[in-house]
């Protein structure tokens, strides 16, 4: 029966992937200006694999067949600059090219990271959450709508029903495990047949990948840029918890910044799991005032304002839920405490992890 089911899934994969090489798209090529302005204004050069990566990529755009393209890559390996030269060669071919991301933070984060890019290249860029409304909304609509704005970075509202762009060309998709397929096929019916580019930070081996993902062509960006340091993992027992804050707090003495990740949002009668809120009071009470709280049932205000005071080091402890294992970027955090880790998904913890390790300090 489980051949029978693994037989069923490839051939269902290889129709797929037949269908789609049918599929004509429109090649989308790229002159170069726009990449050109944003890697002389860059303060380093991308690494070996963001440029093999890079041009497999503008490959599969430029050629009549549409793109399907998984892009893996560690956290940390720089997927954020390579998605940003495909968005602007489609720019450069006189298209749209459009980001989605599973949250909001994240949505912001690639637009805060990726702005001061855009702007070298003198593209114009819009964000769209669910948050927007009114003439505010209104305003980036019209923007895509005309083509005045090439390039959309968004959450799931740039998949709504009133969003239309005026030529896209290509769909990134950040996180894909984030989404559902109808998700992704949503977003790439928003164009005439555009190119696809989904991205991940879970690594999944090379015959898995190919079990799961049989219609997608896949990148790896194999290498970290100079400088990073690899994370170190260690096991400690829960018996030892006043030995970890022992440790935390002195590391906070020094400048550290760290997050500490909780299962649960509250105290439960039925699991012996420690809360997010019962976990912070205990652990501002032993260590101060400087601890933030992120979980996914506070408001949207409220998240920002408490990831805010982590990512500007007003609070030098976040306590959260798994709130934060997509794309939060803090480099001066090098230290995270998951507790019940048995309790989290492999992919979870592999996201959880890379939040660490983003500066030139070593992290555990």
């Amino acid at each position: 029966i489980a051949y029978d089911e693994l037989f069923a899934h490839q051939v269902t994969l290889a129709i797929a992937r037949e269908r789609q090489r049918r599929d004509r798209g429109r090649p989308t090529v790229g002159d170069g200006r726009l990449w050109g302005k944003v890697l002389a204004g860059l303060p380093y050069a991308p690494t070996g694999a963001q440029t093999r990566a890079l041009g497999e990529i503008a490959a599969d755009m430029g050629s009549d067949q549409r793109m399907n393209r998984l892009l893996q890559g560690d956290v940390g390996s720089g997927k954020t600059l390579v998605a940003l030269g495909a968005l602007l060669a489609a720019a450069e071919a006189g298209g749209q090219g459009a980001l989605m991301a599973p949250t909001e933070i994240l949505a912001r984060q690639h637009l805060e990271s990726l702005t001061p890019l855009l702007a070298m290249a003198g593209v114009e860029a819009v964000l769209l959450t669910g948050r927007d409304r009114g003439a505010a909304r209104a305003e980036k609509l019209e923007a895509l709508a005309s083509g005045r704005a090439q390039v959309a970075l968004g959450t799931h509202a740039l998949i709504s029903t009133d969003v239309a762009f005026r030529d896209l060309r290509l769909a990134v998709i950040d996180e894909q495990h984030r989404f559902g397929v109808r998700q992704r096929l949503d977003l790439s019916a928003k164009g005439l047949r555009p190119d696809v580019l989904v991205m991940t930070a879970t690594p999944i081996p090379r015959s898995l990948s190919l079990a799961a993902y049989g219609d997608m062509d896949v990148s790896v960006i194999d290498e970290k840029p100079p400088g990073r340091k690899p994370v170190s993992t260690a096991l400690v027992s829960s018996g030892r918890y006043e030995e970890v804050v022992a440790r935390l707090a002195g590391a906070l003495e020094e400048g550290a910044q760290a997050y500490w990740v909780c299962p649960l949002v509250e105290e439960s009668e039925t699991l012996d799991l420690t809360a997010a809120e019962e976990r912070a009071r205990e652990l501002r009470a032993a260590l101060g005032e400087g601890v933030a709280l992120v979980h996914g049932r506070m408001g949207a205000a409220e998240k920002d304002a408490a990831m805010a005071d982590f990512a500007e080091g007003r609070a030098r402890l976040l306590v959260a839920t798994t709130v934060i294992e997509v794309g939060v970027n803090v480099p001066n955090a090098t230290i995270m405490v998951v507790e019940h880790a048995d309790r989290f998904g492999l992919a979870q913890l592999h996201q959880l992890r890379g939040r660490v390790g983003r500066g030139e300090g070593a992290s555990t």
